[in-house]
């Protein structure tokens, strides 16, 4: 059995998550607030830029955490592999889409600012345009 098959979001579980496609992308909208840190403390230490996140993008990832978006045993180097395709992420699979936005909400772990370029770059927007397409063919059938 695929290791996603058992535990996949449902169909209004789908639509909650579409429902951030045209507040993620609409005109105008920036999902950075603010960058924070980047400066000198009284210390003479150099703190790290951090994003403050605009609550809609906050809101969208928050969301992807929930257990039925997280893919907990997902391979970090395949849902980069499955990314880098857009001719994958077409045809990808409702599991293999759950897939790529694990790696998506993890990734701003690992480096500050992840999410915003997942949005800016239209990583997020690809994936959801194909979970809009796994959404049609479910409420077809």
């Amino acid at each position: 059995m695929d290791r996603n098959r058992q535990s996949l979001p449902t169909l209004t579980e789908i639509k909650e998550l579409l429902s951030y496609l045209p507040k993620l992308y609409a005109d105008g909208f920036s999902p950075v607030i603010k960058w924070e840190g980047g400066h000198r403390d009284e210390k003479g230490v150099i703190q790290a830029p951090w994003p403050q996140y605009h609550p809609i993008v906050e809101a969208f990832f928050q969301t992807l955490s929930r257990d039925g978006w997280s893919d907990f045993n997902y391979v970090p180097a395949e849902a980069q592999k499955m990314l880098s395709d857009q001719n994958f992420i077409k045809t990808a699979d409702l599991a293999q889409i759950k897939t790529m936005l694990t790696y998506c909400t993890r990734a701003e772990r690992f480096g500050d600012g992840a999410w915003e370029m997942a949005i800016k770059r239209g990583t997020i927007r690809q994936l959801l345009e194909r979970l809009d397409a796994i959404r049609a063919e479910m409420e077809q059938n």
